[in-house]
């Protein structure tokens, strides 16, 4: 049997050797969130009490920050689990997709620290208001820098491990967290030397620090949710099934659903070519690419007559 009107449809789907842990990864996932979670929440609400008390703009957008960190662990926590829904006849691709709709959750927490951190800052710096407890503050802004940084690591090894899009957003949360805990901790300083008005400046110079984490976070989602991949993976995927011997010429697309990278292969063959053969072909394929994109976990393979 050989190719049909020059086509051999439908696509097939070849098995990996790289078949993911997917329960292990999710373990890893929820145990990410639940101690994040709580790490911020010490640390946000410890500071939130002295920002009350000091009445420290800085600090206080800084505890909002915190406390936003632990909303969002909220939405990751909700996206992955919605993930793990199976194909449907409506949604044959799964649920993956939902840990990344999970990321513009993130997203919009982000920009609405940033909205009330930056309002309660310019109010501060119009009015003159004033700081008190300064010590306090200083100390709790150190408590946030470490918190943070700690929090951001851990988040940020597993999210790249089990290639997470929505946890590596969350994890650059949580390290921006650290920069503004450090610019509320210059700002309590510069008060502490005399100068009234530091408290009200570093306020808006961590508002900008959460803008600047916000622009990153949102691109990065919409890149995933555009179908967006790194150009080298068309590139590798179009070379390396070129070099199989019956392949004459081969088109690559791919995209990401959640943390499955699927990638696609249109190859070019001889038009007496048997379907037997094409299939074997497209395994050979699919061997060789898993070496060169270990990332891929979904591989679809189309033959096609030159």
């Amino acid at each position: 049997m050989h190719l049909i009107n020059g086509v051999r449809d439908p696509a097939t789907s070849f098995p990996l050797e790289t078949a993911i842990d997917d329960a292990g990864e999710r373990r890893q996932a929820n145990r990410a969130i639940a101690a994040s979670a709580v790490g911020l929440a010490l640390t946000g609400l410890i500071e939130l009490a002295i920002a009350l008390v000091s009445g420290s703009v800085a600090l206080l957008g800084d505890a909002l920050h915190n406390l936003s960190d632990v909303s969002t662990s909220a939405l990751v926590f909700v996206g992955f689990r919605a993930s793990r829904r199976l194909p449907t006849g409506r949604y044959p691709y799964g649920y993956e997709r939902a840990e990344d709709l999970a990321g513009i959750g993130v997203a919009l927490v982000i920009w609405g620290s940033a909205l009330v951190a930056g309002f309660e800052s310019v109010d501060k710096l119009l009015r003159h208001g004033g700081t008190t407890h300064v010590g306090w503050g200083i100390a709790a802004a150190v408590v946030g820098i470490a918190g943070n940084q700690l929090v951001a690591r851990y988040k940020l090894t597993v999210g790249r491990r089990i290639r997470s899009a929505t946890m590596v957003a969350d994890a650059k949360h949580s390290w921006l967290d650290a920069l503004s805990s450090a610019g509320a901790m210059l700002g309590l300083i510069g008060v502490a030397l005399g100068w009234a008005w530091a408290d009200a400046v570093a306020g808006v110079v961590v508002t900008g620090f959460i803008c600047h984490v916000g622009w990153e976070v949102t691109a990065d989602i919409a890149h995933r949710l555009l179908d967006g991949v790194d150009p080298e993976i068309i590139t590798t995927a179009e070379t390396t099934a070129a070099a199989v011997p019956g392949v004459q010429h081969a088109h690559a697309r791919a995209r990401w659903t959640g943390r499955t990278l699927r990638v696609e292969v249109e190859g070019f063959l001889d038009p007496d070519t048997s379907l037997a053969a094409a299939d074997q072909i497209g395994r050979t394929v699919a061997s060789a690419l898993v070496p060169q994109i270990p990332d891929m976990h979904s591989f679809t393979w189309s033959a096609r007559a030159v």
